[in-house]
């Protein structure tokens, strides 16, 4: 029978890492920025990246430091993998250049014109489309989470959600009217 390799202690462990961080504690912030992180997240990346090491301290096999840094690297770097994935799935929405003051009558209008006219767009989707869109967008919902709820494939889901933020991207090009 193989060896097993003896794992680290967590309160060794988590001294070790308590020890590393205090001599460099922007280390994880810097490896974040440098595996393409945006500097304004990369605080972010670093603190969930610190959060994760520090609870599987345990899974470490060996307490060296050059093992240790090697495995904090590896966090970092499925961190801003994690980041990347989610930000392509949930792009930020851009608001343009023309977007109605808020703070002047017309402005409120405006909003309002718009804000009604996106309401209509939805419920002028049929309810086969307009349920996993919501699902989706309001209660954030996985495809898997929208069609177990329906009882329908997740094929169906998907497809189902495209085709409703399609007709609302046309909705939305053409005035916010429904069609």
């Amino acid at each position: 029978m193989g060896e097993r390799t003896p794992h680290v202690d967590g309160n060794q462990g988590r001294t070790l890492l308590s020890t590393m961080l205090a001599d460099e504690p922007q280390r994880l912030r810097r490896r974040s920025i440098s595996l393409g992180v945006p500097v304004d997240d990369a605080d972010d990346a670093a603190q969930t990246a610190l959060l994760r090491a520090w609870r599987s301290i345990e899974h470490l096999e060996v307490p060296e430091p050059g093992r240790l840094c090697s495995w904090l690297d590896a966090i970092a770097r499925n961190v801003a993998i994690d980041l990347a994935r989610h930000r392509a799935r949930h792009p930020e929405a851009v608001l343009d250049d023309a977007t109605p003051d808020p703070g002047s009558v017309a402005g409120v209008v405006e909003i309002r014109v718009l804000l009604d006219g996106a309401l209509s767009a939805l419920r002028a989707l049929p309810e086969s489309l307009r349920a996993p869109l919501l699902l989706t967008v309001v209660d954030g919902l996985s495809t898997t989470e929208v069609a177990d709820r329906l009882g329908i494939e997740p094929a169906a889901a998907r497809q189902r959600i495209s085709r409703a933020r399609k007709a609302m991207s046309a909705c939305r090009k053409s005035g916010m009217e429904a069609d």
